[in-house]
């Protein structure tokens, strides 16, 4: 009885393990439908307003629900409303276009590092940094 029980659990935890970080529906909708336009609108604020490109990536590994993308929109709505008006000078261009790429994704705080061209923000799932902090790190 003992090892049918177990091989039942290994059976059960193997498939969790091999499940992909969101498959259901509600989850890609969100994803498809809220995140992904949230991100393409940051991405042609960025261009618009700096003058260069930011490729914007979301970690979808990180994200196991709606719940832990709502964070990851908000992320990407402060840099859409917040590049609009930082951008207006050449020095302000000139901070924010060392920044190539920016990764979104859940992690255990809420965070902004940047190091070579690469932002990654992240959230707790509650919080998220703010374009304060971005701008702070990348404006030294």
């Amino acid at each position: 009885m003992k090892r049918v029980l177990v091989s039942v659990g290994l059976i059960g935890l193997a498939s969790a393990m091999a499940m992909p970080a969101f498959a259901g529906k509600e989850e890609r909708e969100f994803l498809k439908t809220e995140v992904m336009p949230a991100v393409k609108t940051a991405e042609a604020n960025y261009k618009s307003s700096c003058g260069c490109a930011l490729a914007i990536t979301v970690d979808e590994a990180s994200l196991k629900s709606t719940s832990d993308m709502r964070p990851i929109k908000s992320i990407a709505e402060h840099v859409s409303e917040g590049v609009t008006g930082y951008c207006t000078d050449a020095a302000s261009k000139k901070a924010m276009c060392r920044m190539k790429t920016l990764v979104l994704a859940k992690a255990a705080e809420a965070a902004f590092t940047f190091k070579n061209g690469k932002g990654v923000a992240t959230t707790d799932g509650q919080s998220t940094p703010s374009w304060e902090m971005l701008t702070a790190e990348l404006d030294k």
